[in-house]
């Protein structure tokens, strides 16, 4: 072998390994996501796409215990209810669904009009924790009924927040329908409002890592005032979700509008 020859063999390997483990570092991040691209536009509900979530409340903070009876299909949207129902330790009912299945990096959006009413939380959000075996992460947008013209969002990383941006949501999240998307990549997140880019986050330390499942959830707070507003409660009030969409890195958009089909 001529030594050039064997120069262009070890650049040859050289390229390859670095390309290998560019392409590694994702992977580990990202162990355990088996979801894949996907549009629902809420036809029906596909139990074995969604769980729904029944029978429980996440803690001391939350007011309402979720039910399925909170969770209904009508037109094509899916609406997750809030009202007054006396429910396991609760007073009232509310209502969230989960994927079952769990995504990485790649183009999350949800076409949603949230609730009315200070002390409830109308959120679209990713999610896994312990009791999925994984550290914290989360990404989030939460409509707060105390103002519904701002959306908050926010990151967790092994259970640390603290990241919290509102931003403006014109004309109001509750008053109709607005699009919210995320692109999360391994070195950046990006946040997206009816098509606008509104915050941008690339600082490692503020970026999740770990697969998560896709949440909608509406629910109420007695104790959260200083973040959520003072809990008033005056008839019942919905949270409708017309479209959820998951576009994976490099694929094609899910639908026309999708903030995916100008990035990818």
């Amino acid at each position: 072998m001529t030594t050039q020859t064997m120069k262009k063999t070890a650049l040859a390997t050289l390229a390859a390994a670095l390309a290998a483990a560019a392409t590694a570092v994702p992977a580990r991040a990202q162990e355990g996501a088996t979801g894949t691209s996907f549009v629902e536009n809420f036809d029906t509900l596909d139990r074995k796409v969604w769980y729904v979530s029944d029978g429980w409340n996440n803690g001391k903070h939350q007011n309402c215990t979720w039910s399925k009876d909170q969770v209904k299909i009508a037109e094509g949207v899916l609406n997750l209810t809030f009202e007054q129902r006396k429910l396991g330790e609760r007073e009232f009912a509310c209502g969230e669904v989960q994927t079952r299945k769990r995504f990485g990096y790649g183009t999350y959006e949800v076409r949603m009009k949230t609730a009315d009413g200070s002390g409830l939380n109308s959120a679209f959000f990713t999610y896994i924790g312990p009791a999925d075996k994984k550290p914290h992460d989360e990404i989030d947008f939460e409509v707060l009924g105390k103002n519904p013209a701002k959306v908050q969002l926010n990151q967790y990383i092994a259970a640390k927040g603290g990241n919290e941006k509102l931003v403006d949501v014109p004309g109001g999240a509750n008053n109709g329908f607005n699009d919210y998307a995320f692109v999360w990549e391994q070195s950046r997140l990006r946040y997206y409002v009816n098509g606008q880019m509104v915050h941008e986050v690339t600082d490692p330390a503020k970026l999740p890592t770990h697969a998560q499942k896709i949440f909608v959830s509406l629910w109420g707070t007695d104790t959260l005032s200083g973040w959520m507003g003072a809990f008033n409660y005056t008839q019942p009030t919905s949270m409708q979700i017309d479209r959820i969409a998951y576009t994976a890195p490099g694929e094609d958009c899910q639908f026309a509008e999708s903030v995916a089909c100008v990035l990818n």
